[in-house]
C-alpha cells in the first residue's frame, strides 16, 4: 500500500465555502459553537458540534449527537452545498495568517503506515476523546477532521503544489479570524503519480496535530476490515519548514505554600533571575519569562543544566517542569493537576498577566516554542512529549475537504 492516496473528496460548492467553512471541532466548547453557528445553518459546526441542534441537556458523547451529526451531513449534501468530485484527486491547501503562508496536501494517509510507525506519533491519546472520534466517523461514513501531518524536505513535492496553486482555486476564503484558505484541485494523472512516488519515498511522515482523530481511524480501520476506503485517514499534509509552532505557556494557581520571597529564592537554585521593566518573551531555548505580582523575571536555566541528549529531556517544557514547576511548585503530574493550566501563545503575554492580575493564578511562565525539528526527534525516538507542548498555528478549517469512507 502507499503512504498515501487520492481520494474523491467531499468539498463546499463552487461559491459556498464561506457558508461551510468552520473552526476545528475541538477549538470551540459547545456554547461557543452554537454561538458561532447562529444564523449560518450550513456551518460545519451543525456537523463537527451536532449537539448545538439539540436541547442544551444533552449528553455531547450521547449516540443522539452522532446520529445528528450524519443527518446534518446528509442534508448539507442534499441541498448541494458540498460536492463529491467524480475522481480520486490530490489538493493543494494553503493558510494565510498575516505574514506567515504554508502549502500543504490534503490526501488519504495510510493506516498501516500510522499502525507500523512510519506516521509517527508523540503524544499520549485519552480513551473518551478516541471513542469520541470512533463514533463521530463511524456515524457519519466519513472523516471530516483532518490530521495536521508534516513531510521532511521534498523540494519536488513543493513544486508540484506551487504549479497547482497557477490554476483557479476551487475555494478561497477568509474566515472570521482573518485566516484565508484557499484550495486546488489537483486532477492530473502525471502529478497524482509523482506526489504519490515522492511520498512513498519519504521515511516517515509526523503527526503535528490531530492523534486522537488518527487512532480513531486505526480504529474504524480494523472495525471495517480496511474495507469501506477506511484503509486510509484524511490528512493535510505540510512541509515541516513550512510550520509555525507557538509557545505554549503555564500558568500555575498557588506557590505550593511558600512565600514570594521563599519561592524566588527556590528559583534560584536552578536558574539565574533578572527582574524585567517589560514582558519577557524568550528568545532561545532556556530562557524563560515569570509573572508574578505585576512584576515579569527573565529566567535563565544554568548552563550546567542545559546539555542534554535525550530529544524528551531538552525540550524547554520539560526542562521548567523538572527544575521548577515539579520541586519547586510541587506539580509532578501537569496532565490531572488542576493547579496547572495552559495558554497557548497566539493570545500573547497579556494572556498571561490577565490570568495572574484577576487572582486567578500565581504565576505565570513565557516559554521558548518547540521546534518541528525537536517534535520529529522525539517522534523518530519514538517517545511522547509532555503535555500542551506545542501549539500550531494557523489552524485548519474543518468542511474544506472531507473523506467518505467507501
Amino acid at each position: 500500500m502507499s503512504l498515501i492516496a487520492p481520494f474523491r473528496g467531499l468539498r463546499p460548492a463552487a461559491g459556498r465555502g464561506a457558508e461551510v467553512l468552520a473552526p476545528p471541532y475541538d477549538v470551540l466548547n459547545t456554547a461557543e459553537a452554537r454561538e458561532r453557528a447562529a444564523g449560518k445553518p450550513w456551518s460545519f459546526l451543525h456537523i463537527s458540534k451536532p449537539e448545538i441542534d439539540l436541547p442544551a441537556d444533552t449528553d455531547p458523547y450521547s449516540p443522539t449527537v452522532y446520529a445528528k451529526a450524519a443527518e446534518n451531513l446528509q442534508k448539507t449534501i442534499e441541498a448541494g452545498l458540498l460536492i463529491r468530485d467524480d475522481a480520486p484527486c490530490y489538493y493543494a491547501y494553503r493558510l494565510i495568517m498575516g505574514e506567515h503562508q504554508q502549502t500543504g496536501l490534503v490526501a488519504g494517509a495510510s493506516v498501516a503506515d500510522y499502525d507500523t510507525n512510519r506516521i509517527r506519533k508523540h503524544e499520549f491519546t485519552r480513551p473518551v476523546k478516541e471513542d469520541d472520534r470512533v463514533n463521530q466517523i463511524d456515524a457519519v461514513n466519513a472523516q471530516t477532521g483532518p490530521v495536521l501531518l508534516a513531510y521532511p524536505d521534498a523540494p519536488e513535492v513543493d513544486q508540484i503544489l506551487a504549479a497547482a496553486m497557477q490554476t483557479a482555486p476551487a475555494l478561497d476564503v477568509t474566515a472570521d479570524d482573518g485566516i484565508q484558505h484557499t484550495l486546488w484541485v489537483i486532477d492530473d494523472a502525471q502529478a497524482l503519480a509523482q506526489l504519490t512516488d515522492a511520498f512513498n519515498a519519504m521515511h516517515a511522515l509526523y503527526i503535528a496535530d490531530g492523534h486522537h482523530r488518527s487512532a480513531a481511524a486505526s480504529r474504524i480501520a480494523k472495525m471495517r476490515d480496511n474495507q469501506q476506503g477506511s484503509a486510509y485517514f484524511l490528512s493535510v499534509i505540510f512541509p515541516a519548514h513550512q510550520m509555525k509552532i507557538f509557545d505554549y505557556n503555564r500558568v500555575i494557581k498557588d506557590l505550593h505554600d511558600l512565600e514570594p520571597s521563599q519561592f524566588l529564592a527556590a528559583v534560584e537554585q536552578n536558574f539565574q533571575l533578572e527582574p524585567s521593566a517589560v514582558p519577557v518573551k524568550p528568545a532561545q531555548p532556556g530562557e524563560f519569562g515569570m509573572y508574578m505580582d505585576g512584576q515579569w523575571f527573565k529566567l535563565t536555566l544554568n548552563a550546567d543544566l542545559m546539555p542534554n541528549d535525550d530529544p524528551v529531556a531538552r525540550l524547554d517544557v520539560s526542562r521548567l517542569a523538572r527544575y521548577l514547576i515539579e520541586p519547586v511548585l510541587g506539580i509532578s503530574d501537569p496532565r490531572r493537576d488542576d493547579r496547572i493550566d495552559f495558554v497557548g501563545g497566539i493570545r500573547g503575554l497579556a494572556g498571561l498577566e490577565k490570568r495572574v492580575d484577576s487572582g486567578e493564578m500565581a504565576v505565570a511562565f513565557s516559554l521558548f516554542a518547540t521546534s518541528m525539528q525537536d517534535l520529529m526527534a522525539v517522534a523518530d525516538n519514538n517517545d511522547v512529549m509532555p503535555p500542551k507542548s506545542t501549539w500550531f498555528e494557523p489552524k485548519l478549517a474543518d468542511g474544506v475537504v472531507s473523506y467518505v469512507l467507501d
